[in-house]
């Protein structure tokens, strides 16, 4: 009795590389140099990842992201976090007022950039305290803690994409629930427990201006135990807040 002859399985992850290959590089840029191909390759990629990263940016229109990458890290790293989140609705208005009075008093001004910021920030010889609460929700929610040029591209492209399919309202909502306050600490209903042991919703004018004042240092910074720094900028915090809830700089978010 004769061995039967096993068919050979063909290999198909050459060509489906040829195929990928032949993508990135179409024929008409075959006899370019190398540089303009690498170039080519790379605003292809990068397209794709922009396109990924799209792709969560209509999810959360309407889901909340389950956390971030530094997060996990931490999650990782302490061994657990504590996190709840909370709808916009049960956060005290004046929450959000101190968060943008701290972080970002043009937020209902700009587009996602504030270019008055940017350009007082290279004044003084950087880019210091011009990043704006939209900026920071997509290096929060979308990207990674690091400070590449590469992480600044993808911050720059797709800010102006979250404040088109966000509101501003949904946009502050997100930073208030990512945003850490103290140690393995995130979101200020988190904050609100471990600080003062009450919600988010029952937070006074002074303990919403403690919280915004740890940023963005809140591994140095404790609320509960303010320095003599932390309450003088307590206290400008809780005189912006009330400048722009009075002055229509909080209308995009507020009811």
């Amino acid at each position: 009795m004769t061995a039967r002859k096993l068919k050979k399985k063909p290999n198909l992850s050459l060509p489906v590389a040829r195929a990928f290959l032949r993508y990135l590089k179409p024929p008409s840029l075959r006899h370019l140099p190398i540089w303009h191909q690498a170039l080519v390759w790379g605003a292809r990629i990068f397209a794709i990842k922009v396109g990924f990263f799209g792709s969560f940016i209509l999810l959360f229109i309407f889901l909340n992201p389950p956390g971030n990458i530094y997060m996990t890290q931490e999650n990782w790293r302490l061994g657990g976090i504590s996190q709840t989140w909370a709808p916009f609705d049960t956060i005290a208005p004046v929450m959000a007022r101190a968060i943008v009075a701290a972080e970002d008093a043009n937020y209902c001004l700009h587009w996602g950039f504030d270019m008055k910021a940017i350009r007082q920030a290279l004044a003084k010889g950087g880019m210091r305290g011009a990043s704006t609460v939209s900026q920071q929700v997509v290096k929060n929610v979308l990207l990674w803690p690091d400070r590449s040029w590469l992480r600044k591209a993808f911050e720059a492209t797709l800010t102006p994409a979250i404040e088109l399919f966000w509101s501003k309202r949904r946009i502050l909502e997100l930073y208030m629930n990512i945003a850490e306050f103290d140690t393995g600490v995130f979101g200020v209903e988190a904050a609100s427990q471990h600080y003062f042991g009450i919600s988010a919703g029952r937070l006074s004018a002074l303990q919403a201006a403690r919280l915004a004042a740890v940023l963005p240092n809140p591994k140095e910074r404790n609320a509960a135990k303010p320095t003599n720094f932390l309450r003088k900028r307590t206290a400008q915090i809780i005189q912006g807040a009330e400048t722009i809830n009075q002055d229509g700089r909080a209308a995009c978010f507020q009811n």
